[in-house]
């Protein structure tokens, strides 16, 4: 917490001792030694490049504060060398990186040699007088897992190329290597299929709504939709190879059997109800759903598993996707499918009694399996959520659990391959970041970045064997409660920086205090120089707590940002910038029998305001409390 006192400021890892600039690196890196004095960067520096790979040294030179000349021969001039030589000893995606008085010396190929750039991007501070000076260090890195992803739903919520762009380069700078790209949904189909154009004709708009609840009306007759958008094939391609530049590989989501009600919009006759009234879903309720985790589907959103047009249908959408899409694997969903309405369908049953299928779940084990041997025809493999781990698979399938520590035991165990995206252990980014009530409206629980920052996906209960099952680490941003870039920026920062530290930094170099005192007060700054809305951390990493006490000290140690003001009050009103600014460590007096409520905000330079904190000093006659 911010407000604690911290007796150690140095922090060791591996076997150097990090400070100063080297200590703001997120994700830290394997293997940091520092060294004696500093290499002065200028307009004067040369990059001498030694690799094939002109597109990374462009997209460095174009982030650097100077605009540096690009050489190829061995001159001795003061240089920021890059080079492939010897990176074949190096792990996958790793990176060699030394700084010496003299010269900045980075080793790497592919997106090895990209990653070394964005450490040095980071490690490179704003220019003074014309110079930027970083202290000599050397750098040995590579990253824990090898797929390290971040889910958008543009489903819920449309946004637009540049938009999708921006959040390419943030994860890029950050060190993730996969964006999983949920393209359909119950509210939106967002992308041209050319077999089928009413997926996106009439798929991809919905009546507009300013929010997704229980009060939310359904399309009404003769109502417009004008609310969406889609991607075309074309602007699909434009990403792709906007990711591939930051050696980001694209995973995109075709969401079926169930979540499928804008498709079923489109073609009534996907459905087993066939019914022509169903509409795309403007974010109103069309299902109960039970303590239990069960729910009862008012309209029907799952596609027909026993119509051979159904799967004709199928085949050449996912033949579509995995003709724009390189990356090897293609999401399908899979999760949160209603099977009542096949129950009710006669055709359904007479089918499952001439193929000997026991119940609907095992019928969705069949159209599982019917649609992975479509996948595996476009040369593509299958990732899916939990629910089709369920029962006895026999697919070979990805599984990427939401469902935490006992589901993935089960899913090792069957021997699939995992990617942990547990919303339970902080990776849900839609979630709230802490219980205030303050916070924005969002879709569950609470998710503050520690929880991402301290989650382990290497669950004690496996083996080492057991762990290589384990792909990586994924966060989801479901966006019902995310209309626009604002929203998404203040939901997605700072937690992502907690996920990339979790997914690339081993355990044993992971340092929360240090993640939270040095490295996130200056990523956050940049953020506040480039306009973005992020999260402000209050003082305190709680919200509410009661100390019972005579006497307090009110002591902050490090401001969440930098040259952010602390104002506090202690009348229970709620502080602003007109209260009392902390500018020293304060001893709070609460007379016997009495309370004093201690409210704090943080203020940043640019105005941006963090949630209010309440501590309860209370000096009643209850057990008194450390502090």
């Amino acid at each position: 917490m911010y407000g604690k006192i911290y007796s150690c400021c140095l922090i060791v890892l591996c076997s150097g001792i990090i400070n100063g600039k080297a200590q703001s690196l997120i994700p830290m890196p394997q293997s940091v030694k520092e060294g004696a004095g500093s290499f002065t960067f200028s307009a004067h520096t040369v990059i001498r490049a030694d690799v094939q790979d002109k597109r990374a040294i462009a997209l460095l030179t174009g982030q650097l504060p100077f605009k540096n000349k690009v050489i190829t021969d061995a001159t001795k001039t003061p240089a920021l060398i890059i080079t492939d030589r010897g990176a074949t000893a190096l792990p996958r995606e790793g990176y060699r990186l030394q700084v010496t008085p003299d010269s900045i010396t980075l080793v790497g190929r592919d997106a090895g040699l990209f990653y070394g750039m964005q450490t040095l991007l980071q490690l490179l501070p704003s220019p003074t007088a014309g110079t930027a000076t970083i202290p000599c260090v050397s750098i040995e890195d590579a990253p824990r897992f090898g797929y390290r992803g971040l889910m958008l739903d543009v489903s819920r919520h449309f946004f637009t190329v540049s938009q999708i762009k921006d959040l390419l380069d943030l994860m890029a700078y950050y060190k993730l290597n996969r964006f999983h790209w949920h393209l359909t949904d119950d509210q939106g189909w967002r992308l041209e299929i050319k077999s089928f154009p009413e997926l996106t004709r009439v798929g991809a708009w919905r009546v507009p709504r300013i929010d997704f609840s229980g009060n939310t009306l359904p399309p009404q007759p003769g109502e417009k939709a004008t609310d969406g958008g889609f991607y075309t094939q074309e602007e699909v391609k434009e990403v792709i190879r906007y990711a591939a530049a930051r050696h980001i590989e694209i995973l995109p989501e075709i969401d079926v059997p169930g979540h499928s009600m804008a498709a079923i919009a489109s073609y009534p006759w996907l459905c087993v109800t066939r019914n022509p009234d169903i509409n795309v879903n403007p974010g109103s309720s069309f299902a109960k759903w039970f303590p239990s985790g069960g729910f009862e589907m008012y309209v029907d959103n799952s596609l027909n598993p026993i119509d051979e047009k159904v799967y004709q249908f199928l085949d050449k959408v996912f033949g579509e996707v995995a003709a724009l899409f390189p990356y090897p694997y293609i999401h399908i969903g899979g999760d949160e499918c209603y099977k009542a309405f096949w129950e009710k369908d006669n055709s359904v049953q007479q089918f499952m009694q001439q193929h000997h299928i026991p119940n609907t779940h095992a019928l969705q084990g069949y159209f599982i399996s019917r649609l992975n041997k479509i996948i595996q025809s476009k040369n593509k493999k299958m990732i899916a959520w939990d629910e089709i781990a369920e029962g006895d698979i026999k697919e070979d399938i990805v599984v990427m659990n939401r469902f935490g520590e006992k589901s993935a035991v089960e899913q090792i165990k069957k021997g699939l391959n995992i990617i942990l995206a547990p919303g339970g252990n902080g990776l849900y980014f839609d979630y709230a970041q802490s219980t205030s009530e303050q916070e924005p409206s969002s879709h569950g629980g609470d998710a503050p970045a520690w929880k991402a920052y301290q989650y382990n996906p290497e669950y004690p209960a496996l083996s080492a064997p057991a762990r290589q099952h384990i792909m990586g680490v994924e966060a989801c941003l479901w966006t019902e409660h995310i209309p626009d870039i604002s929203k998404l920026q203040y939901m997605l920062l700072p937690r992502m920086l907690a996920l990339a530290e979790t997914g690339w930094t081993s355990p044993t170099n992971k340092d929360y205090q240090r993640f939270a005192r040095f490295a996130l007060p200056m990523q956050l700054q940049r953020f506040e120089k480039a306009g973005m809305n992020y999260r402000v951390p209050p003082v305190h990493d709680y919200v509410d707590t009661t100390i019972n006490t005579d006497t307090f000290r009110f002591e902050v140690t490090s401001s969440p940002v930098p040259n952010a003001r602390i104002y506090y009050t202690l009348n229970n009103r709620p502080p602003g910038d007109y209260d009392h600014l902390y500018t020293r460590p304060v001893t709070i007096t609460v007379p016997k029998g009495k309370t004093i409520m201690l409210k704090t905000i943080v203020i940043t330079p640019a105005g941006r305001r963090s949630i209010i904190t309440r501590t309860v000093l209370d000096n009643s006659d209850k057990p008194k409390n450390e502090h």
